[in-house]
Order: C-alpha cells, then sequence, then structure tokens
C-alpha cells in the first residue's frame, strides 16, 4: 500500500487520532470520577466528545503541529478534566483509579486500533482503496500516538498520571511530601525531555509494545 502523500495528508493522519486520544483520556478520568462519587466534570460539560469542550488551544493544536511540522515525536494536550479527590470513595484508591483511567484508555485504543490494522491490511489486493489506504495509515497513528500518550502518562511525576498513581499507593506522610514537589513538577518533566532522560525511559518500554502489536 502507498501512503498518502502531502502534508495535509499527513497533518489528517495524525490530527484525528490525536485529538481523539487526548479527548478520550480525558474523559475517562472524569468517568471513572463520577463512579466513584465526584461529578464536577460531569457538571462542567466536560463528559462530551465535543472537542470543544475539551481543546486547549496551544495543547491540543499548536504544539502537535509544531512537532508534526518539525517531524519530532508529536503529543499534546487537552484542558485538564476537574476532579475533586476529596470526594472520591474510597479516595485514595478513588485518585489511583481517577488517574490510571487516562493511561489505561489510550494503552487500550492502542490495541484496538493494531487489530483495525491488522483486518485493513490483511485484506485481498484487489478490495484496497485510496480509502483502506489512508484508514489503514490513520490507524497506524493511532496506535503509536496512544502507546505514546499512554505510557509518557504514566511516568512517576506530578502532574502526570503516573505521579498521582504513585502519591496514592505511598504511604499518607511520604505522598504529602511528594505532593509538595508538583509545583516543580513541568519544570521537572521539561529538564528530563531536554536531557532525553524521558526517552531513554519510555522509549524501550513504547518500542516493546509496538513490536508486541505491530
Amino acid at each position: 500500500m502507498d501512503e498518502p502523500q502531502g502534508f495535509l495528508a499527513k497533518v489528517l493522519v495524525w490530527a484525528v487520532p490525536i485529538v481523539f486520544a487526548i479527548i478520550l483520556h480525558e474523559i475517562m478520568h472524569g468517568v471513572v470520577a463520577r463512579m466513584l462519587g465526584d461529578d464536577t466534570a460531569a457538571r462542567a460539560g466536560r463528559l462530551t466528545l465535543n472537542p470543544l469542550a475539551h481543546i486547549d488551544p496551544f495543547g491540543t493544536i499548536i504544539l502537535p503541529g509544531l512537532l508534526l511540522f518539525a517531524h519530532a515525536p508529536v503529543f499534546g494536550y487537552a484542558k485538564p478534566v476537574p476532579v475533586d479527590f476529596s470526594r472520591l470513595h474510597p479516595q485514595r484508591v478513588g485518585m489511583i483509579a481517577v488517574a490510571a483511567a487516562g493511561p489505561l484508555t489510550n494503552l487500550t485504543l492502542a490495541v484496538a486500533s493494531a487489530f483495525i490494522l491488522r483486518r485493513l491490511l490483511a485484506l485481498p489486493e484487489a478490495s484496497v482503496s485510496h480509502t483502506t489506504m489512508l484508514m489503514s495509515q490513520i490507524a497506524l497513528a493511532s496506535c503509536l500516538v496512544n502507546i505514546e500518550i499512554g505510557i509518557f502518562n504514566l511516568l512517576p511525576l506530578l502532574p502526570l498520571d503516573g505521579g498521582r498513581v504513585l502519591a496514592g499507593l505511598l504511604p499518607p506522610k511520604l505522598a504529602r511530601s511528594f505532593a509538595r514537589v508538583e509545583r516543580y513538577g513541568f519544570l521537572i518533566l521539561l529538564v528530563l525531555l531536554y536531557t532525553n532522560t524521558v526517552n531513554a525511559v519510555i522509549n524501550p518500554i513504547i518500542n516493546a509494545m509496538v513490536r508486541a502489536l505491530l
């Protein structure tokens, strides 16, 4: 199968999976929170697939676009779904479940995308059309994007989801000390990204998942 050509086609192939992956990631935080007693996200109108409710102009559009144009690894983020962790029951287990819901959703989407891609690639040559080729590229992009977003967000650093999972697992005293690091979390993350430390940690995991699924 020949890949769809042109920058616009490339934007389409990557933009659809990125936006869907980011939005569903945030929605599932709110869905699990509501199941455990906190309806803050629901009352804020954030449990919807309408992109306008979730899009952060920089994180959802500008940043992924710049990275795509620069041929760099593509990632982004949506407006965080509001969650009142004090309303969750049970609170500590609820915090872990809500935090883990986003990355686990992305990894589930990666598995589903890989399954769809395999089915499309198994079609007889005579039935392959431009639409089929485009769908195959979108499925491949969806698999890769969701693996990257899922694994990246599981890093045990606040304010990432993995950091919230770790905070929920730590004894209360250690969790409070760890939570105080969150104010510096974004700066720490930028340093780790700049020094390629993040890539050194997550790339072997991402590559292993890509090999396993594709």
